[in-house]
């Protein structure tokens, strides 16, 4: 290794150990705080009427399930295959924080040389950072978190291999696209590269392609597979929209002179807001270009992120 390569390491650590303190203490400011808004939210949701949840699950289905048509699909797969276990494992590993943080503030006013200076402020970074990760190892249960990381696990396999299956279609289309394109890529394009890029970099030109193939095969495949989830979801959302709004009425006893009976059987009112809300719900996302507009495209960024991601593993992941 030559100098210049150790002086860039060298100030790359550096860099990280700077960057260690304040990203630990933006961590134990924050996490509590979004445990309990999470934990706020959610007794606030199990308060609902169950009118209210169905709506507000429709309006979700219909406005966006082209949007997030593996999201979705993944929560209903671990919805029968291990919901449960993935909220208890959620919940240790919260706890285990919320534990290590708590001793972490403890430590942060020890004062144990009587200076009257805490004595983490007097640490060097290095020493800052070893100091905080031995606080963690001696606080942290290891096996809660080995038990809800495997669990976690076996359940995002389960729903890996249900996706798989779901959406078997589309995996093919995407994986025959990618083979469509590499061979003319590989052929005529490949060469053309090598010539013009140095020596010592060719060899990342049919790697690099390869990649490019593939995100261009599962952009055209998901997206005619969104098309597909978009409407699907709009009538879904719909109907579930439609049969909360007329019970919603049913209960207040607003009968529109007798077009809602008890039965909604014995009525077309609901039929007739599902096709409504339906056919609002795909025009807005057809209209948006199945994209998530302004400011919820940054509100919702990580599950744009989480979307890119089960759609890649489901596409050219491992299979379980």
């Amino acid at each position: 290794m030559d100098d210049k390569t150790k002086e860039k390491i060298e100030g790359l650590t550096k860099a990280l150990r700077g960057l260690a303190k304040p990203a630990f203490d933006a961590f134990v400011y924050l996490l509590p705080r979004v445990i309990g808004f999470v934990q706020t939210a959610y007794s606030y949701w199990m308060k609902l009427p169950q009118n209210a949840i169905l709506f507000i699950y429709g309006f979700v289905f219909c406005f966006f399930g082209g949007t997030f048509p593996t999201l979705f699909a993944a929560i209903q797969a671990a919805e029968y295959g291990g919901r449960k276990t993935v909220m208890e494992s959620i919940k240790m590993l919260s706890d285990e924080a919320l534990t290590i943080i708590e001793e972490s503030k403890k430590d942060d006013e020890e004062d144990k040389d009587g200076d009257g200076k805490a004595d983490v402020k007097e640490l060097s970074k290095q020493a800052y950072i070893q100091r905080k990760t031995l606080l963690v190892l001696r606080k942290m249960n290891p096996e809660k978190i080995d038990k809800a990381i495997a669990s976690m696990y076996k359940v995002w396999m389960s729903v890996v291999a249900v996706l798989s299956l779901e959406f078997a279609r589309t995996i093919s289309m995407a994986l025959a696209i990618a083979d469509f394109l590499h061979k003319p890529c590989d052929r005529f394009i490949t060469p053309l590269l090598q010539r013009l890029i140095p020596d010592e970099y060719d060899k990342w030109v049919p790697v690099t392609l390869s990649w490019i193939t593939k995100a261009i095969a599962m952009s055209i495949a998901w997206y005619i597979q969104t098309v597909q989830s978009a409407f699907a979801s709009a009538m879904k959302g719909g109907l579930m929209m439609g049969r909360a709004v007329y019970e919603a009425m049913r209960i207040r006893g607003i009968t529109l002179g007798g077009l809602i009976p008890d039965d909604h059987e014995k009525s077309m009112v609901d039929e007739g807001l599902m096709y409504g809300f339906a056919g609002l719900g795909f025009y807005t996302q057809f209209k948006m270009g199945f994209q998530l507009p302004f400011p919820l495209n940054l509100v919702l960024f990580p599950f744009q992120i989480a979307e890119q991601y089960i759609r890649y593993v489901i596409t050219y992941g491992k299979k379980p």
